[in-house]
């Protein structure tokens, strides 16, 4: 089945690419910082540069990780979904389940594999980069030397492959499962996150304004808290759907079609969650903790500057990620809807119709998005806020809010509309032709 795997890849080779890409970027920015590891352990590095470039690869590494399989995940989710009939009629053919999964699977081992390859270079000078600002501000020493070795390569080749056979794993498992009842262990798993996050934040009133380490449990409860909610993206949609109603021929297509799609639409949704949650908690609470040390008049110590470093890091690599599973997802997902739109028009629908549902699809799906994100990150916002300068509701998170909704509506709803588009421009007939 491996052989069919490299077949079915050099035979349609555009169906890979957003898995491709999200190897690629995932394996670069697992490379680029965990080969902080292999510089620290260089010779005649001193005590503080090495804990500065240990402690960066060890919480950035950690969100890559998790980065990485939900990127791949979501690519690989939608093209098993779009590959329904083809895998079906291998089924039919004669091929078992577990020879599916093994062909599956084997597809996502070489594409993430070349895409480890290819992000090995680009890891490189990413690390040395890396290094020269922590240099420049003074964290790491000037003497310090760039080593990319064996701890970068490995890491981020092995997650890589491992979260790619994994989500290629449970995706054809999905797919192959028919209408049996599924979904035990998500939903165990959602309500462990969410519960795990309430006592997080909840640990903020028992600490002090002065410790250092007070920014901890918001932060990684909201974090749990979005990560529950995220799990649980299906029902939430449907939930939400069951409630709404919106006006004229478009509105009504939109929210139809957002039902019937409520399953696949819902790595979407979770990278909207995820994103607001935690882009709006890190930097709200990086902002307040500024003010505070800037009102009291002292000077940022080193571990406080590696913290705020890691912290405008982390929300960096979580915008590229959620952009290029956003955008990935969207285009695979909306370019898969050629023969739907063809139809529509050949029933009547005019291109600005199709053009209004997709958009309205988009406007929901980051209101949702936006609003269950937004529940997580004041469930952390709040406790450190109030803790820490005795305030409520920052007066920076309006601004930050803002600024993270406005980049999540414009790659959602500027990404569909922008693909949507480009597909309306073949004729309905032939659109309705080549996908049948």
């Amino acid at each position: 089945m491996f052989v069919l795997a490299l077949r079915s890849i050099r035979r349609r080779p555009g169906r890979f690419l957003a898995t491709l890409l999200s190897a690629f970027l995932g394996a670069a920015i697992i490379m680029t910082f965990n080969s902080m590891h292999d510089t620290a352990a260089g010779s005649g590095v001193d005590s503080v540069s090495s804990n500065t470039l240990t402690t960066a690869a060890s919480v950035v590494g950690g969100y890559g990780s998790l980065l990485v399989f939900f990127a791949v995940a979501s690519t690989l989710t939608v093209n098993v979904r779009q590959r329904a009939a083809e895998l079906e009629l291998l089924r039919c053919s004669g091929a078992t389940p577990a020879q599916l999964k093994r062909m599956v699977v084997g597809e996502a081992l070489a594409v993430a594999l070349v895409g480890a390859a290819l992000a090995i270079g680009p890891a490189m000078l990413g690390g040395r980069a890396l290094l020269e600002v922590f240099q420049d501000s003074g964290q790491v020493a000037e003497s310090v030397d760039y080593a990319f070795g064996p701890i970068a390569l490995l890491t981020g080749v092995d997650i890589t492959l491992v979260a790619a056979v994994g989500a290629a794993f449970l995706a054809v498992r999905r797919a192959t499962r028919g209408q049996r009842r599924r979904g035990g262990a998500r939903t165990f798993l959602a309500y462990a996150a969410l519960t795990a996050g309430a006592l997080g934040v909840c640990c903020t009133f028992l600490m002090k304004a002065t410790d250092e380490t007070l920014m901890a449990p918001p932060a990684y409860g909201a974090i749990l808290l979005s990560v529950g909610f995220a799990l649980l993206s299906p029902r939430l949609l449907k939930g939400l759907l069951d409630r709404l109603a919106l006006s004229g021929a478009s509105g009504w297509l939109a929210v139809r079609n957002l039902r019937e799609r409520a399953g696949e639409l819902a790595g979407i949704l979770m990278s909207l969650i995820l994103f607001t949650a935690v882009a709006t908690t890190t930097l709200t609470v990086q902002a307040v903790e500024s003010d505070e040390v800037a009102a009291s008049g002292l000077v940022k110590s080193v571990d406080a500057k590696n913290l705020e470093t890691l912290n405008f890091t982390v929300v960096g690599i979580i915008v590229v990620f959620v952009c290029v599973m956003l955008v990935n997802s969207l285009y695979a997902a909306t370019t898969y809807r050629s023969r739907e739109f063809g139809q529509q028009r050949l029933a009547g629908a005019t291109p600005g119709q199709v053009l209004g549902m997709v958009g309205a699809e988009g406007a929901v799906l980051t209101v949702a998005g936006v609003f269950f994100g937004t529940v997580a990150a004041l469930a952390g916002i709040v406790p450190f806020t109030v803790v820490r300068s005795d305030a409520v509701l920052p007066g920076q998170a309006v601004g930050i809010w803002l600024a993270v909704v406005s980049v999540a509506a414009a790659v959602t709803v500027g990404t569909s509309l922008a693909t949507a588009r480009k597909v309306l421009r073949t004729p309905a007939t032939e659109a309705v032709a080549l996908a049948a």
